[in-house]
């Protein structure tokens, strides 16, 4: 009896460690970075409307990734390690605003004013050395991200910091979060996506924010022309168009293990890289630079279906 339990045991321990437990032979597991989930809802329900017979879903991300997942989705240039182990396609770029609760009297002074850069960085970062703006007023409650995550990284990075600078209350979760968070405190200030300050139906800004204008030539000052923030889609339309200051952009990389054997991996991961475009704008993303995804397709291609 001992021996028979023992091989149970062991036999569940070899089962619950073998490369894709928990999911059946054709299921398809994406996580990652979760502002980008309805993207990838979308693609998801387009794939299986000329495949149905695909099984895929996606896994939330909480503090770690899932322990069994075929696909991740980033927000952040990965290290060399990760490239060695992992094919990337670069799919469209995600711009980072400030935003502030309506409600705020930040949002009524700055939503006018606009911010230049050495006012942005002030706002938003702990630096002893950094030139200050003695006009920034004192009422705002800044709110961040408590993990490493994409945004925070992206954001920091850009103005020439790392996540641990950014100040202000640190929320745990998602970058969701950190909007419901300043929506129940009327001196809330953050930093966003696109797609999380802007309503995805109208394309106008999301109900109970400001989104904050800034210095976008970096000639010191706001314009008026800076100020036009009304339209998700002709914002999107001018950083594509002109090389902008002031606003962090980063693309969004979905990848697979180099060792992954998921066929049907593989096939959706092409297939995106084949029809991501289309969608971008619509969730708030801009195309990437002329000829990137093009470059990683053409590479994608040529390693997976080997």
């Amino acid at each position: 009896m001992r021996i028979a339990k023992s091989i149970v045991a062991v036999f569940g321990l070899f089962v619950l460690n073998t490369p894709g437990f928990g999911q059946t032979s054709n299921e398809v597991v994406i996580t990652g970075v979760r502002f980008a989930y309805p993207l990838v809802e979308k693609w998801i329900g387009d794939y299986k409307a000329v495949n149905p017979q695909a099984n895929i879903r996606i896994e939330t991300r909480t503090i770690t990734d899932p322990q069994k997942y075929d696909l991740l989705i980033e927000a952040y240039e990965q290290d060399k390690e990760s490239k060695e182990k992992r094919e990337y396609v670069s799919l469209g770029r995600y711009a980072l605003l400030p935003v502030a609760n309506a409600k705020s009297a930040f949002a009524k002074e700055y939503g006018e004013k606009g911010l230049t850069e050495k006012t942005y960085k002030q706002l938003f970062f702990h630096d002893i050395y950094a030139e200050k703006d003695k006009t920034l007023p004192e009422n705002y409650t800044v709110y961040t991200r408590l993990q490493k995550a994409g945004a925070p990284v992206t954001f920091a990075k850009y103005f020439g910091y790392e996540q641990q600078n950014i100040k202000g209350k640190s929320i745990a979760g998602a970058d969701e979060h950190l909007i419901k968070a300043l929506l129940k405190d009327e001196t809330g200030v953050t930093y966003t996506t696109i797609g999380l300050a802007y309503d995805s139906a109208s394309g106008k800004p999301a109900e109970g924010l400001t989104i904050i204008p800034v210095d976008l030539d970096g000639n010191g000052k706001v314009s008026k022309e800076e100020k036009a923030l009304d339209s998700r889609d002709a914002l999107i339309a001018s950083l594509e168009n002109q090389k902008v200051k002031n606003v962090p952009i980063e693309y969004i990389h979905f990848s697979i293990d180099k060792q992954n054997t998921n066929a049907e991996a593989k096939k959706f991961l092409l297939w995106v890289a084949e029809n991501a475009e289309k969608d971008l704008h619509a969730f708030g993303y801009l195309k990437g630079e002329a000829g990137r995804l093009v470059g990683d397709k053409e590479k994608l291609e040529s390693v997976l279906r080997k």
